[in-house]
């Protein structure tokens, strides 16, 4: 049975706590691909989403029954209007070698991203976060309240 993993975190990560986080992702990534999941979802914002879009694209090289998928909250042009050239040209790489792409909403809306959460969450059978306070308010920690309350598994790297 094909199983997936979604994917939310913190758009900032400290630097001293990224290389662990990174290892410990492809550490777990490694052990749920031999069970069954091999379709993984991330939603496109910068920072752990990135990284773990990242990481997939580079087990694939490994492990090339997988696949990557992205649900993005709205357009490119809406979603990186703020961002640096540099976060704009990973975004692209990342998004042309994605399996498949989703968008939510065409326009960026006030709800856009909670849909996105949302529809991450949906298409999962488990979670992997780097969520720092899972009872705050961040759309991290929603995300992963979201989780919970479907009944998957919810693994936090930031634990």
């Amino acid at each position: 049975m094909v199983k997936s993993i979604c994917f939310t975190g913190h758009r900032h990560i400290a630097k001293e706590k990224l290389p662990a986080a990174l290892a410990e992702l492809r550490r777990v990534l490694e052990t749920a691909i031999p069970q069954g999941f091999v379709d993984f979802y991330a939603g496109g914002a910068l920072g752990w989403d990135t990284y773990c879009a990242q990481t997939v694209l580079d087990l694939r090289e490994e492990y090339p029954c997988i696949a990557l998928h992205l649900v993005l909250p709205c357009s490119r042009a809406e979603q990186t209007a703020r961002w640096t050239e540099a976060q704009k040209a990973a975004y692209d790489c990342i998004y042309r070698e994605a399996d498949s792409c989703e968008f939510v909403s065409v326009d960026y809306t006030k709800d856009c991203m909670r849909l996105r959460n949302k529809r991450l969450v949906e298409l999962a059978d488990c979670c992997v976060c780097f969520c720092g306070e899972p009872e705050g308010r961040s759309g991290t920690a929603q995300t992963v309240r979201m989780a919970r309350q479907k009944g998957i598994p919810v693994i936090n790297l930031a634990s």
